[in-house]
């Protein structure tokens, strides 16, 4: 750690530059860790990872379709399941 001395002769030239402030406790405090802004947002709806087997004509299909296949399937099975009666 530099010393008071060698921290004061560090941070002046950095003071004097108008374009290079340093930030203020109010910045400082307001600054989010990067951590908290990577990846997707969390969905309200999670999903379940697993393994499943479909044949091959099913998924060469899906995959026909472009971007966002495994979306498209997942909502083909949505809507079977919705149409299926509940007492089982």
């Amino acid at each position: 750690m530099p010393t008071a001395e060698e921290d004061r002769a560090i941070t002046a030239p950095a003071k004097s530059d108008p374009d290079a402030q340093p930030l203020t406790p109010r910045q400082l405090q307001s600054m989010v860790p990067i951590q908290a802004l990577r990846g997707r947002p969390k969905s309200e709806h999670k999903k379940l990872l697993v393994s499943v087997r479909y044949s091959q004509e099913v998924v060469v299909y899906f995959k026909s379709t472009g971007e966002g296949w495994q979306a498209r399937m997942d909502g083909v099975l949505r809507q079977y399941v919705a149409s299926q009666p509940r007492n089982r």
